[in-house]
């Protein structure tokens, strides 16, 4: 089912979490208090879309590492329903794709219930101060990358690095829906 990411609060704090990566170490906000920027991506293995995307939420993490900028993938699908995103499918997913931030596990689907996720991917982008400035989507086209013609994620990054604030037009993520157990 195909879904659009809420409109954002701009401005609302960031939920921390305790969740587990695929390297099998328990994450928290703690973890990338030294970043300027996190960006928190709920994502999993299986959706078409994020398939579609993964390169380029790759090649954006290479781009601002050194600029102090952190993303973060979560997984909140219900394992039982799609055994694709199974923790070791995750691994699998993690290695293949050769991923270069941390894939983080929401057994409980309790965090993706905080933030109030509903698609794969649903992106939050926060400042320094932890505020939510950016929920919206990686770019116009998430098919064809050659015909995209506004990156709107990495826009907002790059505002925000030199103290701005994204823009207020926030187009949404879509995607699959996250599959919520029963």
């Amino acid at each position: 089912m195909l879904l659009e990411s809420n409109k954002p609060i701009i401005n609302s704090g960031i939920i921390n979490f305790h969740l587990k990566g695929t390297d099998e170490k328990i994450y928290s906000l703690t973890d990338f208090e030294d970043k300027k920027i996190l960006v928190i991506v709920f994502m999993c293995n299986h959706c078409p879309y994020v398939k579609a995307v993964i390169d380029r939420l790759i090649r954006l993490q290479d781009e601002f590492t050194e600029k102090g900028v952190q993303f973060i993938g979560i997984n909140s699908n219900d394992e039982e329903t799609y055994p694709e995103d199974s923790p070791e499918n995750m691994k699998n997913f993690y290695k293949e794709r050769k991923m270069n931030f941390p894939y983080l596990r929401d057994d409980t689907q309790e965090i993706a219930k905080l933030y109030e996720a509903v698609c794969t991917p649903d992106i939050y982008v926060y400042d320094s101060e932890r505020k939510l400035k950016y929920r919206g989507r990686i770019d116009d086209n998430w098919k064809d990358e050659n015909k995209v013609t506004k990156r709107e994620l990495s826009d907002a990054i790059k505002r925000l690095m030199e103290g701005k604030e994204p823009d207020r037009i926030q187009n949404p993520s879509m995607g699959c829906s996250i599959k919520w157990k029963l």
